[in-house]
């Protein structure tokens, strides 16, 4: 039997991760529709907006009870935590699924859901504010020297100082969607010179003074980079973009931002790049193994600020997911073209 392609008059919501009450009562409210959501089936968040958890272990009734609500769903929030390889198999009315993640490229190539049956679309967008506000606070921790201000206080010296500023430095920002575009307005209203890279071909809506090239011209914006955020998908173009050779292009004291995913960047070259002091800082909240391995030099460095890929989480994030999957919901009812859809030929 096909798949449908569009959804029935009465379609049926699953919600496949952890919703406060009140906003899975909204779902059903404005949009009219059956919703689907059990929590017992469902990982138990360990903070708030989680989308991971701590998977229960389920009953024979429980797993039935679960293949049955799977069965039944024409539109999912968010992906099957329990069989994700199976999800179309199990879900044959599905015709499309609101991810809770902006970047899912590495997840449906994992599990294989990217063959085109299903609509997705991401959660790109809802996040950008707060990894802008984390870019600039990472930026802001080193420039005015926070790790030896704390030491300092806790020697209870006072000892006068220089510390720098961010007006006139410049910033290289990889990456041009919704967080990329975030960062650059930020750091520009506080006076820095910024520099875009997106992919050949794309056309941007950036500040205006903001520079845009390429990446093919990623190489000679690096060495004048006194700052570089990571801001992409992580795609077959992007994993190990900044290797080894430019991490060693930046200039001496450089500061690094990664709020992309840590396959970006080289990270056995950053960490020494840090040790030498030729990378003068770096905020990393994604990393090449997650978590964080307990014996990553990273962890012991004044220079590293750690963040447990937690910078995107905010306390309003599912208030704003559920504002994206109403207004893509209507969208997909209306035939108009869909917030955030994702494209498997390009990763995102």
């Amino acid at each position: 039997m096909p798949r449908p392609t569009a959804l029935p008059d009465e379609p049926t919501v699953l919600v496949s991760t952890y919703l406060e009450p009140e906003l899975v009562e909204r779902i059903a409210t404005e949009l009219s529709v059956e919703v689907l959501y059990d929590p017992a089936l469902l990982p138990t968040p360990r903070y708030g907006n989680d989308h991971g958890g701590v998977r229960p272990e389920l009953s024979t009734d429980e797993e039935q009870r679960w293949l049955d609500q799977l069965a039944r769903a024409d539109v999912a929030f968010d992906f099957d935590w329990r069989a994700p390889e199976q999800m179309w198999a199990n879900a044959p009315r599905l015709v499309w699924v609101q991810a809770t993640s902006a970047g899912i490229g590495g997840f449906v190539k994992r599990y294989g859901l990217d063959g085109g049956e299903v609509v997705l679309t991401t959660a790109a967008g809802t996040h950008a504010r707060m990894l802008a506000e984390f870019a600039l606070a990472g930026v802001l921790h080193f420039v005015k020297d926070v790790p030896r201000l704390r030491a300092h206080q806790g020697e209870r010296r006072w000892e006068r100082h220089v510390s720098g500023q961010l007006a006139g430095r410049r910033a290289t920002v990889v990456g041009l969607g919704s967080i990329g575009r975030q960062v650059i307005e930020t750091f520009a209203a506080l006076g820095m010179r910024v520099t875009g890279v997106g992919r050949e071909g794309g056309t941007y809506d950036v500040p205006p003074g903001t520079r845009v090239v390429t990446t093919a011209q990623l190489d000679e914006v690096l060495p004048t980079s006194d700052v570089l955020v990571l801001a992409v998908p992580l795609t077959d173009e992007t994993d190990g973009m900044i290797d080894a050779r430019r991490v060693a292009a930046l200039p001496d004291g450089a500061l690094v931002v990664n709020v992309a995913r840590g396959q970006v960047i080289d990270e056995v070259a950053l960490t020494e790049a840090l040790r030498t002091g030729r990378v003068g800082g770096a905020a990393l909240d994604v990393f090449a193994v997650e978590p964080l391995p307990a014996d990553s030099p990273l962890w012991d460095m004044d220079t590293v600020l750690v963040s447990p890929h937690s910078a995107s989480t905010a306390a309003s994030e599912n208030q704003v997911l559920v504002d994206l999957f109403i207004e893509n919901f209507r969208r997909l009812r209306d035939g108009r073209p869909l917030l955030n859809r994702y494209h498997a030929d390009r990763g995102y």
